[in-house]
């Protein structure tokens, strides 16, 4: 399972995601059951050098709300690419994943960038539905950013893998996950 970018900085204040509050409890409702059946969780946290999410920053950290644990995995990333520059494709090769649930922040940005990519090396995908988000914009809203994200995602069809948009509540951890 794959946390993209649930901090601190994207999550309160200013530059808050819409719903923050409900998205976070809907990536912990998921992880709290991706645990409970032995799938790895790792959060991944970008990082930029302009104050808002500078490394060890208090916009840095994951964002308050979210139940990390301690054998939970951290990854840092400095581009929307959650795979470019960092390790977690060897990672995810090494703990055996053929499957990746995706969620976090920003709908548009680094949640749709790391899906493509995930697709690309040949990860089937599960969205959450609910487990992203992302601000409004000068032409949409983050409710029809992310809904838009869900439909488009899901009817990509020529990397061979696919993406299934699930609502939190809907997704069960078995050999279809």
């Amino acid at each position: 399972m794959l946390i993209i970018d649930v901090q601190e900085a994207l999550c309160s204040g200013e530059y808050a995601a819409f719903e923050a509050v409900q998205v976070i409890n809907q990536i912990n409702s998921v992880a709290q059951l991706a645990r409970q059946n032995s799938v790895p969780v790792i959060y991944i946290q970008h990082e930029a050098n302009d104050g808002l999410l500078e490394y060890g920053s208090v916009g840095w950290q994951l964002a308050v709300g979210l139940q990390a644990q301690p054998d939970d995995l951290l990854i840092r990333k400095s581009a929307s690419d959650s795979f470019h520059n960092t390790n977690l494709h060897t990672l995810l090769k090494d703990l055996g994943t053929e499957h990746l649930i995706i969620c976090g922040l920003q709908s548009e940005f680094c949640v749709d960038t790391t899906v493509r990519r995930a697709l690309a090396l040949g990860y089937p995908i599960t969205l959450i539905a609910d487990g992203h988000s992302t601000v409004d914009n000068d032409v949409l809203s983050a409710a029809q950013i992310s809904a838009h994200h869900n439909a488009t995602l899901s009817n990509l069809a020529s990397f061979g893998p696919r993406v299934k948009a699930i609502l939190a509540a809907q997704i069960q951890f078995n050999s279809k996950s």
